[in-house]
């Protein structure tokens, strides 16, 4: 294959954070933007799990993280696998725990899951008190696996999150949000189907 294939739909948080290491490491790929209402049948043939993100090299990557890693493993001039073995336990948290909790509170409205969601929220705060970012003055790759969730549950109610005492959480989302890296992994695509010009990425 002369190019990686990226299946991918602009707000999934999980397609964000594999663009955001895609482009960290400059990998070009192929960019397929998949609408999930209506999902291409070459994105269920590659992978029968037929969400995004998906990445079709040499095989198929059908896990956010794994992509992450893939790309960052290739170059990674960023240093973002520089982290402490504690920032790969942090990620598992978010991934088992903070978003099962996001999904439930966004999709049914529940207060109960919103304060579990909290929780982790305080302690990501906690972290962030005397450091720019979860482990120190440079981004990692906890903090990018784990920021597009936290901006996908800062949206559920943008009001209350920004009336909740978490300042340091909400800097470190600002700055994200404001971000050249952001803009461009938010770049808005056409709905892909077979026969389309190549997009590629980044």
């Amino acid at each position: 294959m002369s190019q990686p294939i990226l299946y991918s739909f602009r707000r999934c948080p999980y397609a964000m954070r594999a663009r955001l290491a895609l482009l960290s490491s400059g990998t070009k790929v192929e960019l397929r933007e998949i609408l999930l209402r209506d999902k291409a049948p070459e994105l269920i043939q590659a992978s029968p799990k037929a969400t995004v993100p998906v990445l079709v090299v040499d095989g198929v990557i059908d896990e956010s993280l794994d992509i992450m890693q893939w790309a960052l493993a290739r170059n990674d001039p960023d240093g973002w696998l520089e982290m402490p073995a504690d920032g790969y336990d942090l990620i598992v948290q978010s991934d088992s725990h903070f978003k099962p909790a996001l999904d439930i509170y966004k999709y049914n409205d529940s207060i109960k899951e919103r304060d579990t969601a909290s929780g982790f929220l305080m302690m990501l705060n906690d972290k962030l008190a005397n450091q720019t970012y979860l482990y120190g003055d440079n981004a990692c790759l906890a903090d990018m696996a784990i920021i597009t969730f936290v901006r996908q549950f800062a949206f559920v109610d943008k009001a209350w999150f920004d009336a909740q005492p978490w300042p340091n959480l909400s800097n470190w989302l600002q700055d994200f949000i404001a971000s050249q890296i952001f803009e461009d992994i938010m770049h808005k695509y056409p709905k892909w189907q077979a026969g389309d010009a190549v997009t590629c990425f980044p």
